[in-house]
C-alpha cells in the first residue's frame, strides 16, 4: 500500500491530543516508514514575516505573509513549505502525487517573502512521523481515514474547516462519527 500524497483523516477518539482532528498530507510512505504534515494546525501567533526576521530573510512589499502551521511533533524547529507544482528547486524539492512538492530549504522562504515562489504554499514547522508498519498499524486500528488530497482541502480551506471538508469529501458526515470503533 503506497500513502504518499493521500490525506490521513483522525478519526474521533485519537489516543495521542497532538493529533485530535488532523488532517495530514503524506509526503513519503514506503516499507521504512512515512513522514507528512499536518495542514490543519495553525500556530497561534507566526507567521512567515516574523520567520524571515528571524532568519535575515529580505520582505519585498509584495512579499507573502502566509501563516506557519505546526507540522506535527517531530524536529518541531525544522521548517518545510508544502507547495503547489509550479516550483520545482530540483533534487531540493520532492515531488508528491497529486500536483504537489515539498522544499525544506531557505530559497523558498526567500522567494515567498520576496512576493515570488509557487502560486500555492503552506509553511510548516516539524513534521509527523512513523516507524516501519507503525503507520499501518495505526490505520488496522482505524485511528485514520484516508482520502485522496484534493488541493483545495490543503490549500483552499479555512484550518478550522479542513477536518470536515476533508471527510464531506469521502461521503462521511462528521455528525454520524463515533469516537468507538469495532470489527465485524
Amino acid at each position: 500500500m503506497d500513502l504518499q500524497g493521500k490525506l490521513l483523516i483522525a478519526m474521533l477518539g485519537m489516543a495521542d491530543p497532538r493529533f485530535d482532528r488532523s488532517v495530514i498530507l503524506l509526503c513519503a510512505h514506503s516499507d521504512k516508514g512515512a513522514m507528512g504534515l499536518i495542514v490543519n494546525k495553525p500556530s497561534r501567533d507566526l507567521r512567515l514575516s516574523a520567520l524571515a526576521d528571524h532568519l535575515g530573510i529580505p520582505k519585498s512589499a509584495n512579499g507573502r505573509d502566509i501563516r506557519v502551521h505546526i507540522g506535527g511533533p517531530v524536529e518541531s524547529g525544522r521548517g518545510f513549505v508544502l507547495h503547489s507544482d509550479d516550483w520545482n528547486e530540483g533534487q531540493a524539492t520532492m515531488a508528491i502525487p497529486g500536483g504537489l512538492g515539498m522544499t525544506a530549504t531557505i530559497d523558498i522562504l526567500e522567494a515567498l517573502a520576496g512576493g515570488n515562489g509557487p502560486q500555492r504554499a503552506l509553511l510548516a514547522l516539524g513534521y509527523a512521523g512513523w516507524g516501519p508498519g507503525q503507520l499501518e498499524s495505526e490505520i488496522r486500528r482505524n485511528d485514520w481515514l484516508i482520502a485522496d488530497a484534493g488541493l483545495d482541502v490543503v490549500f483552499g480551506t479555512e484550518d478550522a474547516q479542513k477536518w470536515s471538508r476533508a471527510l464531506k469529501g469521502m461521503g462521511v458526515d462528521p455528525v454520524t462519527l463515533s469516537a468507538s470503533s469495532g470489527r465485524a
